[in-house]
């Protein structure tokens, strides 16, 4: 499959000429980076025989072979190449069809600037991602991942309707948070069950411990931990580069996890979220090209929960989301602090990065800082899954 890739990278260098961005795809065609590539993706594992999540602690078990890493690091550049790929064009088709993002009045007097930037950006990394998972992750011997293709396609659709109603239409207002919410929880419980019963996930793994059974009590925990991330994510989606960034890192932890518990096909989906993600991060640079919107945020969200689940190391994921988490309570200690004190504000403005935002900080400076907060409690993540 890889020659389709190499052929679209072609005509895509064809397409945009002579300038940068064609000099940039002719060069990648012309080197056999892709060729290469493909040769290490032709390159297939055996498949782990620890069942997924319930498997000994990691410094129990032996390393898996060399080419598990290599096939997921190389999924991470090829998504990159093909985020890059198809990044100009969507944020085009965007733009071309109005759907652009709106600023609330309420918000810093800075971001009003940002009006009209393509919004449902999260169509940059998601498509290749698609791509990527039908075809070049075996789905036939890794049939778990049908459950990640699944939430990245049914959280994508929920989410890009929510961006175009808010984009197109004549109130803009969006889908109401209680129907959102609903379709989630919907969303939730239809990959719960699939993860208990087909996979037959039902422990947590505890650092120091080990892993507990906790029977049908994981059907509402895997619910709660799916909806409630899509919408932490959601709401650290407020600053250039900053919800792409902390998902990108976490999505690097739990790949190493992952790796360390002998899983090769959540290694392999997590460096592929990563490398696409670098893709978007580069149109949502500051200042952002294209925002991802409910289409990416709630997309990203999801699947990170479901990929917290299937390693089993679920009660790690409030430390290695430690930023969205953050973000999340102080929405909810704003809205509860503001109705106990009759109007008064806990923060300055919610969600979190505003209130930073709005005592001096820069918005590089709150992404980068979050950046770094992300990192730390990444490496603590790994370290205690290591236990």
């Amino acid at each position: 499959m890889i020659h389709i890739v190499n052929d679209f990278i072609s005509s895509a260098a064809s397409f945009y000429g002579g300038g940068g961005y064609g000099h940039a795809l002719a060069g990648v065609h012309s080197t056999g980076l892709l060729d290469l590539l493909g040769s290490v993706l032709a390159q297939q594992a055996k498949p782990s025989p620890v069942p997924l999540g319930e498997g000994s602690p990691a410094s129990e078990l032996l390393p898996l072979p060399k080419i598990v890493m290599i096939r997921g690091l190389t999924l991470g550049a090829v998504g990159f190449l093909l985020g890059a790929l198809v990044g100009r064009p969507v944020i085009n088709w965007l733009r071309d069809r109005g759907i652009g993002k709106s600023i609330r009045v309420e918000g810093p007097a800075t971001h009003q600037v940002k009006t009209g930037t393509p919004t449902m950006g999260g169509l940059i990394f998601l498509i290749p991602l698609v791509f990527l998972i039908a075809i070049f992750m075996d789905l036939l011997l890794y049939k778990s991942l049908l459950l990640p293709l699944g939430i990245v396609i049914s959280c994508g659709i929920l989410g890009g309707v929510d961006d175009y109603m808010s984009t197109i239409g004549h109130d803009r207002g969006g889908m109401t948070a209680r129907f959102k919410m609903a379709w989630l929880l919907v969303i939730g419980t239809v990959a719960a069950c699939i993860l208990y019963f087909p996979l037959d996930l039902h422990n947590m793994n505890v650092p120091f411990v080990g892993p507990i059974y906790i029977g049908i009590f994981y059907i509402p925990v895997a619910i709660f931990l799916i909806a409630g991330t899509a919408n932490a994510v959601n709401f650290t989606d407020g600053l250039d580069s900053l919800a792409g960034g902390t998902t990108a890192i976490a999505f690097v932890s739990y790949g190493i996890i992952a790796y360390l518990q002998h899983q090769p096909q959540i290694v392999y989906l997590c460096f592929a979220v990563v490398g696409v993600l670098l893709a978007f991060l580069w149109f949502n640079a500051y200042p952002a090209q294209a925002i991802m919107g409910d289409a990416g945020a709630l997309t990203l969200g999801a699947l990170l929960a479901v990929c917290a689940l299937q390693t089993g190391q679920w009660l790690l994921l409030p430390l290695v989301g430690i930023v969205f988490v953050a973000e999340t309570v102080a929405v909810m200690l704003q809205v509860l602090y503001f109705k106990l004190t009759g109007g008064k504000r806990l923060f300055k403005m919610a969600p979190l990065h505003h209130h930073f935002e709005m005592i001096g900080w820069s918005e590089t400076q709150v992404t980068m800082r979050f950046w770094m907060v992300s990192m730390v409690a990444g490496m603590l993540g790994v370290a205690l899954a290591l236990l």
